[in-house]
């Protein structure tokens, strides 16, 4: 539902050309013709050739589980937060609106697995911002200390979801609630 503004994909366009990391950029197919038509151009004749890919949609899964992703620039949404928590990715939170701030400031200061993006006084963040979140993330001293959390917080999901974790616990729990209120339901209780 949240629609980025045409100046602000031309400052993540800029800042991912710029930057000295590979990418993987996934942008709506109605937001596509925002992207600069020179930003396309230049990844495409960059050293190599393999700068970057843009592309409409990915299997968010597998792409987080991948061991050669560094670091997960996300809006925040529960979903896409707990995915990236789940399998240890450090995120660049950028969120946009709703729950996304929130969720934002959990990955910066409670859980301390990510960066958040500062935006200006027109609520933009800036190629030079980008470029300095992206960099941190992936060799700073912070970026180092939020792939610790980050793994930290996946090995805590593995366990909760193990035989005789929490999670595994709490849906044993739910069934048997559920088996007690249809036998209930059956006697006429």
């Amino acid at each position: 539902m949240a629609v980025l503004k045409q100046e602000q994909i031309e400052e993540v366009a800029w800042a991912l050309l710029d930057c000295d990391y590979n990418f993987l950029w996934v942008v709506r197919q109605t937001e596509e013709n925002k992207i600069p038509s020179r930003f396309r151009t230049d990844i495409s004749t960059s050293p190599g050739s393999e700068k970057g890919l843009v592309i409409t949609w990915c299997p968010q899964l597998e792409v987080l589980s991948h061991p050669a992703l560094g670091c997960f620039m996300t809006h925040c949404g529960w979903n896409s937060t707990m995915e990236s928590l789940s399998l240890g990715v450090p995120m660049i939170a950028f969120p946009q609106w709703s729950d996304q701030p929130t969720n934002a400031k959990c990955v910066e200061d409670l859980w301390k697995a990510g960066i958040r993006v500062k935006v200006d006084e027109d609520g933009i963040s800036r190629k030079k911002e980008l470029e300095l979140c992206i960099k941190e993330a992936m060799e700073g001293e912070k970026g180092m200390e939020m792939k610790q959390n980050a793994n930290k917080w996946k090995e805590l999901a593995v366990q909760a979801v193990n035989e005789g974790g929490s999670s595994d616990k709490n849906v044993d729990e739910f069934l048997e609630a559920l088996k007690r209120e249809k036998a209930n339901k059956i006697r006429g209780d």
